[in-house]
């Protein structure tokens, strides 16, 4: 019988996700302005650092994905993650985020030491929390459920750092923006910590799989390579999450050179992140009438198009901008659950086809495209930035650059988009799909009881 699950279970484990995205947004909206404003790296330099370290550290995701598929604990093989790194994720947040008085030589070790810090320590963090989406239940239509109310936690911490972060920053500084950046940071994680910990009790894992199975990290990998849903998502992907660094990160740049008015910042993605929440909680509905993939391919052009459309409105009709990123960010967020749900279907599809369970190693290739995307987008930004002009620590940019900014920013990452929508053209797992492999691999379980006993 599929389990359903209770609305405290899935709270608690949104919780876990919105604890991460205090820093994964943070990473998007403000790591690039902070790297060249306050800490004093040129924007080429961070540029490569988010290159070098994002791809390398990327890798990391498919052997943490396997690490955890083969824990063995009294909690499960996905959930003790949150709880192992709870604290070492918080203060390493924290260092991250803070200027030390370093010479400009130790300062570029220290970044580069730090930041390959978080984001190890981000991997084995989100690589398991990430696969628990797929143990939680064996339901589709209930993961796109799960997924929804972790949306909803991710683009809430994504609304207080976008929205809040750099009044935080501005009010606990008292204009000193590396003191406020640590202190904004710290009070952010010391809720990450938190969230953490009641993710991992508030938690169950109900599908594991066979004990009998026999695997080895080349007939895992073999399997992935083999699955034509999951080599298409992980380039859905990979695109997808360049295209939110390439935009994300020029933004702040935006407002401050072009539009002449940080402070705008907050409102446009106040207003933005509202309007994702909204997309986000019309997910399930939508899709369930429609399919994933349709609304998938859907949203990823709207929200292409509604991008592009910042090229063409003037930095002073403000309204306009609001408006335009209000449309944006509904059609973006509805997209948000699909993904996540999207990895689970992936992982029954591999156990269908081959009698193999590697909800690990599928999560975590899928977690490597998220982080090389995000990598790309990151360099993307930081390169196009620095190839048109942008004066680290500089009050006002060259008309030159200004336009670089807008052009990241609109035509860009709204290419990035395209090209995400066009890969979902080749996903072949429809509704209907899923729903048969979901009760074929439950009359399976049900001659194997120990398989799908909850740890």
């Amino acid at each position: 019988m599929i389990q359903k699950l209770s609305v405290g279970e899935k709270v608690g484990y949104a919780l876990g996700d919105m604890a991460a995205n205090f820093v994964f947004q943070a990473m998007l909206a403000l790591q690039l302005d902070f790297y060249t404003h306050t800490f004093g790296l040129t924007a080429a330099q961070a540029g490569t650092l988010f290159l070098v370290v994002g791809l390398g550290v990327a890798c990391f995701n498919p052997v943490m994905g396997m690490i955890a598929d083969r824990t063995t604990s009294k909690a499960g093989k996905f959930r003790p993650w949150l709880l192992w790194t709870a604290v070492p994720f918080g203060i390493i947040s924290v260092l991250t985020f803070t200027t030390p008085q370093l010479s400009a030589s130790a300062k570029i070790i220290y970044a580069w030491t730090t930041y390959i810090l978080l984001r190890v320590i981000y991997t084995v963090n989100n690589v398991p929390y990430a696969s628990l989406t797929a143990v939680m239940t064996q339901d589709p239509d209930e993961r796109t459920s799960i997924s929804s109310y972790r949306q909803i936690a991710a683009n809430s911490a994504g609304f207080i750092i976008a929205s809040l972060a750099i009044p935080m920053v501005g009010f606990l500084g008292r204009g000193n923006d590396a003191r406020g950046y640590q202190l904004t940071m710290g009070l952010l994680s010391v809720l990450s910590v938190i969230f953490f910990i009641i993710s991992f009790f508030a938690t169950k894992e109900r599908i594991q799989p066979d004990p009998q199975q026999h695997t080895s990290l080349g007939q895992d990998l073999s399997d992935l390579f083999s699955n034509r849903s999951w080599v298409t998502l992980f380039l859905v992907t990979l695109f997808y999450f360049s295209a939110i660094l390439v935009r994300g990160n020029v933004m702040l740049p935006y407002f401050r050179f072009v539009a002449g008015n940080v402070n705008l910042f907050a409102w446009f993605n106040g207003f933005g992140l509202a309007a994702l929440l909204l997309g986000v909680a019309l997910s399930t509905a939508v899709s369930a009438r429609v399919g994933k993939r349709t609304l998938f391919i859907a949203s990823m052009i709207l929200t292409g198009v509604f991008s592009m459309a910042l090229y063409v409105i003037s930095p002073q009709a403000t309204y306009i901008i609001i408006a335009t990123e209000v449309l944006r960010q509904f059609s973006f967020g509805l997209s948000g659950p699909i993904l996540w749900a999207m990895m689970g279907d992936v992982a029954d599809y591999g156990e269908w086809k081959t009698k193999r369970r590697a909800t690990g190693a599928v999560t975590g290739g899928i977690v490597f495209a998220l982080w090389a995307g995000l990598a790309l987008g990151g360099a993307v930004a930081g390169w196009l930035l620095s190839a048109y002009g942008l004066v680290s620590g500089a009050d006002v940019q060259a008309m030159r650059t200004q336009t670089g900014i807008v052009l990241t920013a609109s035509i860009y990452a709204g290419l990035f988009f395209l090209a995400a929508a066009a890969c979902l053209f080749f996903y072949p797992l429809s509704g209907e799909k899923n729903r048969s492999i979901a009760n074929d691999l439950a009359e399976r379980r049900k001659t194997a009881p120990a398989a799908a006993t909850a740890q």
